[in-house]
């Protein structure tokens, strides 16, 4: 009886999910990951709330160094928020995390109703199954 058990243990600890251990490594990715995404993204708001200012700045002055530190920041920002969506990736190809994709394959019929019967007729007659008997015969 006990061999019968541990037999049904075993194939079902095959068709059940891996465990997933929770390591000291995985810690501190996650605590890194969040951090820095918590940084990134405070200077993102913050880069992008100083815009208005400088933009502001460069207007009134028209002095040439003004306009260069607002497309300065202009650019600093736009590369945090690259760095940002980098550490997402990375974070994911460190965790092992896959990406999941769903694939919709529509189909459009463009023609009337009876064209459409016509053919769904035809495509039923062609796939209809052959069953052969033992002499051979269909």
């Amino acid at each position: 009886m006990s061999d019968k058990l541990e037999k049904i243990n075993k194939n079902l600890s095959k068709n059940l999910p891996a465990k997933k251990t929770i390591t000291k490594d995985d810690l501190e990715i996650k605590d890194d990951y969040e951090f820095s995404r918590k940084t990134y993204k405070d200077l993102i708001r913050t880069g992008t709330l100083s815009l208005d200012v400088l933009a502001e700045l460069a207007r009134e002055s028209e002095h040439p160094r003004a306009f260069e530190v607002l497309s300065r920041s202009i650019k600093d920002i736009a590369d945090t928020t690259e760095k940002l969506m980098a550490l997402q990736k990375n974070k994911k190809d460190l965790t092992g995390e896959a990406i999941k994709r769903e694939v919709t394959n529509n189909n459009l019929f463009v023609g009337s109703t009876t064209d459409l019967q016509r053919l769904l007729i035809k495509a039923n007659n062609d796939t209809k199954d052959v069953i052969i008997d033992d002499e051979g015969n269909n």
